[in-house]
């Protein structure tokens, strides 16, 4: 029976990465990690800037928080380039993966560490945070969104050097951002327009980076796997304390008590009774 569980659960896992494309966040960032080709050919296509030379790009980079028990964050991609500018490319299929907010927050951390102590403020380098969203956000079916912060009162730029960019995954048109976001789509390299992304999608999902990218699979799925029985765990421990709750008049307090509930999930438990 165990032997059929693992066969299983492998077929499993080399499922999930037949089906995966350039929009899972997982093959995306280790497509892209160290892969300077790639990430001058995305930048360029999504910034309309072909002068951009990036000299390092890390994967799934992150960057904890400044302030003790602030909330730490995991980049996709982190690209600089050879003018000291950096790149924060973020893929995400869900539209809460990708709130306005969440780019003002990334921004933020990005700029925390761009200058050492003694450095002046107009030393700061220019960041862009890129969110490559699998459907149009915002619904105005444009193909790229751009925003820069500018004066209200007069028609100027506030040249501060932060720029926030949206590139809409549903965007299918026939131009360089239309052919971009069909190869994020497509699950086989063969498929695929730009060499430079089919090279690394063929390596990771057809070649020697396969087993690496079925192991990341392996580990999330298992992660996932715990976390949901957790929440079967707790839904059930949740409707037991109901149950008593209703049939003894007990309150939350005298039921989980007498259920001997941790104090751990009794901090849970109350915000659902």
């Amino acid at each position: 029976m165990a032997g059929e569980e693992i066969r299983q659960d492998a077929r499993t896992v080399e499922q999930i990465v037949d089906g995966m494309s350039l929009f899972d966040d997982d093959l995306m960032s280790m497509v892209f990690d160290g892969n300077i080709e790639a990430t001058e050919l995305l930048l360029k296509i999504i910034l309309k800037k072909d002068d951009i030379q990036v000299i390092s790009v890390v994967g799934q980079r992150e960057l904890q928080s400044p302030v003790v028990g602030g909330r730490d964050i995991r980049l996709d991609i982190l690209a600089k380039d050879s003018t000291g500018k950096y790149y924060n490319v973020e893929v995400q299929k869900k539209p809460e993966g990708a709130h306005i907010r969440r780019a003002r927050f990334n921004s933020s951390m990005m700029d925390s560490r761009m200058l050492k102590a003694g450095q002046e403020f107009s030393e700061l380098q220019d960041s862009y945070m890129v969110f490559i969203t699998q459907t149009d956000i915002f619904g105005y079916g444009i193909p790229i969104y751009t925003i820069n912060r500018h004066f209200e009162e007069i028609d100027e730029a506030f040249d501060d050097g932060s720029h926030i960019v949206y590139v809409n995954g549903n965007y299918k048109g026939d131009d360089t951002v239309g052919r971009l976001m069909h190869d994020f789509g497509c699950k086989e390299a063969k498929d695929m327009y730009y060499p430079e992304l089919a090279k690394g999608v063929r390596h990771f999902k057809e070649e020697g980076g396969r087993e690496r990218m079925c192991e990341a699979v392996e580990k999330y799925a298992k992660d996932y796997a715990e976390q949901k029985a957790e929440i079967v765990r707790l839904n059930s421990l949740l409707e037991s304390i109901k149950n008593l709750m209703e049939s003894m008049k007990w309150s939350a307090e005298q039921a989980m008590a007498a259920m001997k509930v941790s104090d751990a999930d009794k901090a849970m438990l109350l915000k659902e009774l």
